[in-house]
């Protein structure tokens, strides 16, 4: 038996090693080009800078030039608000769904499923009057707005996966103890499912903060501008600073590239124990 599977083992683990390489691999041309002048970028893109190569001119003029601060504090700011706001509201609404049972409980969570299958930039028009309506154009809670109702389907539907599978003595027993249902939210259910709140957090921070689309849509005014969309400044139609634009690729990634790697436990636990059950 150990024969037949060998090769088959090891052609799971080649198209997940060539997966791998495929998507670090921009990753890595990215931060190894940052790091060398526009001369080395071009004549050997996959080389390591060296005492030639080597310098540090696009770090300056992102720093410089630009207000990247500012954007970084701006997309810090909606993807941290967002964030929790999808994890508070999604866990709280999971809970609803998955422990109560009212008229239209199947009909509303197939139309929070319906968030999952359409794209949400499909209504980019509508939602664009919208915020002009309600003035909020050129304005962070905007942005906030739109990731929060991007970001519930999902959360909702992997946090009620793993509310089900909370025995439901558990809970009779705090409510046999007079327990109220807020502290039995907050204080039981949600620390026995914060692998999949990491898992939810790491499928919600991503897309926020590499999204270029809304920011141009809904907030491209001075001030305003997320790290994706001040990444564009440096981008001209016939001269591009590509120091200036890997330098701030690699400032925009490094927030995402360490709390991945802090999360990653989490959410490998999540994701096998959701396959698990």
């Amino acid at each position: 038996m150990s024969l037949p599977l060998r090769p088959r083992r090891m052609a799971v683990h080649g198209a997940l090693l060539l997966y791998t390489l495929i998507a670090i691999g921009p990753i890595l041309l990215i931060l190894l080009n940052a790091f060398k002048t526009r001369r080395a970028i071009f004549s050997d893109p996959l080389g390591f800078p060296d005492g030639r190569s080597f310098t540090l001119i696009g770090f300056d003029s992102v720093l410089e030039k630009s207000e990247f601060g500012l954007y970084f504090l701006n997309s810090l700011t909606v993807t941290v608000g967002s964030l929790a706001l999808v994890v508070v509201f999604g866990a709280m609404a999971a809970w609803a769904l998955t422990e109560y049972r009212f008229r239209g409980n199947t009909l509303l969570a197939l139309y929070l499923a319906i968030g999952i299958m359409v794209p949400i930039r499909l209504g980019s028009v509508s939602i664009l009057r919208m915020m002009v309506e309600f003035d909020l154009v050129n304005t962070l809670t905007a942005l906030v707005l739109v990731y929060v109702a991007q970001g519930l389907p999902l959360a909702i539907l992997i946090l009620g996966e793993f509310m089900q599978q909370i025995p439901r003595d558990l809970r009779d027993a705090a409510r046999c103890d007079g327990v109220s249902e807020y502290r039995i939210f907050f204080s039981i259910i949600l620390p026995l499912v914060r692998q999949a709140i990491a898992t939810v957090a790491v499928f919600t921070m991503v897309p926020i903060w590499n999204d270029l689309w809304f920011p141009l849509i809904l907030a491209p005014g001075d001030g305003k501008q997320t790290v994706t969309l001040g990444v564009q400044q440096f981008i001209g139609q016939y001269v591009t600073d590509w120091n200036a634009v890997l330098a701030s690729l690699t400032l925009a990634i490094a927030p995402i590239l360490v709390l991945y790697v802090l999360f990653s436990r989490h959410l490998v636990r999540g994701l096998t124990a959701g396959a698990v059950k």
